[in-house]
């Protein structure tokens, strides 16, 4: 066989093996993406023409808005919206200003027994959440400060693994930068706020993102500490709604509901999906 029949071979099992990996990964994409369009459609149904189906139908010739009006009529989820936007704020910033300072007494600072102590550290993630969560939760209750923002926020405003996240990070910057900064009698704080946050800010955001994420998303903690339906956040004001708002029955104003809680969280991650790539590529990664 000639060199040109066989690199024509060659290209020819190339251009297979990359149809058939486009193929599963399309379908894949596909199973991934169908409940969410199965979500927006059902929104987009009547109350009658959905409970009217003998047969699911996978596409409507009729949508209407209505279900998105009364998921804001009927029931309270404009403040749902705003309890969880401002919990989701308030416990990232407070969160954020915690974990920098930890992270980078970790990474830059000495003092005796700092290893030792950054390992006892590192086991309280073997704790269980469930153990943690009783505590928080007697703590919560012994300061009355059960539904209260401050009972949401406080057990929420540090994590062992962001710490570390952020340490990892702060450790990839060259000691010189320090030293040189410790010449020209620059302060800790001065050098962390002018060289490291700087360095470090690709990262910084992924923690921001996903810490804005965990918290839109956070149902157990909410749903524990608050019974008061003017604290509910989205997570669990959602449960509110499907048992005293549109009722167990009225499936497509629940699911506008859904999008509507749902799309905010979509849009942050399509718009700084590279970004959250690149600062978690960055914190697992050192030289």
């Amino acid at each position: 066989m000639s060199k040109h029949s066989q690199k024509a071979s060659f290209r020819g099992k190339g251009i297979f093996s990359k149809g058939i990996l486009y193929f599963l990964l399309t379908l894949w994409a596909l199973i991934v993406l169908f409940p969410f369009y199965w979500m927006i459609l059902t929104s987009l149904k009547s109350y009658g023409s959905y409970n009217a189906e003998v047969t699911p139908s996978f596409f409507t010739l009729s949508p209407t808005l209505e279900n998105y009006k009364d998921a804001f009529t009927l029931v309270p989820l404009g403040r749902y919206l705003l309890n969880t936007l401002f919990f989701a704020a308030a416990t990232t910033a407070i969160m954020v200003v915690v974990i920098t300072l930890a992270a980078y007494a970790f990474a830059r600072l000495r003092f005796r027994g700092k290893n030792a102590l950054f390992t006892l550290f590192l086991s309280l993630m073997m704790i269980p959440t469930e153990l943690v969560m009783i505590t928080n939760f007697a703590t919560v209750t012994n300061l009355d400060m059960r539904n209260t923002f401050w009972g949401l926020i406080l057990p929420s405003v540090t994590s062992v693994f962001y710490i570390y996240l952020l340490k990892e990070n702060f450790e990839q910057v060259p000691d010189e930068l320090y030293y040189a900064a410790k010449v020209d009698a620059t302060s800790d704080l001065k050098y962390l706020w002018k060289v490291m946050i700087p360095i470090c800010r690709p990262t910084i955001i992924t923690i921001i993102i996903l810490k804005i994420i965990e918290c839109w998303n956070s149902y157990v903690w909410p749903r524990l500490i608050t019974d008061d339906q003017a604290m509910y956040l989205v997570s669990n004001g959602i449960q509110e709604i499907r048992e005293n708002g549109f009722g167990r029955e009225n499936i497509p104003a629940m699911m506008a509901a859904v999008v509507v809680i749902s799309v905010p969280l979509v849009i942050l991650f399509l718009i700084f999906r590279k970004k959250i790539m690149s600062g978690v590529s960055r914190g697992g990664t050192k030289g």
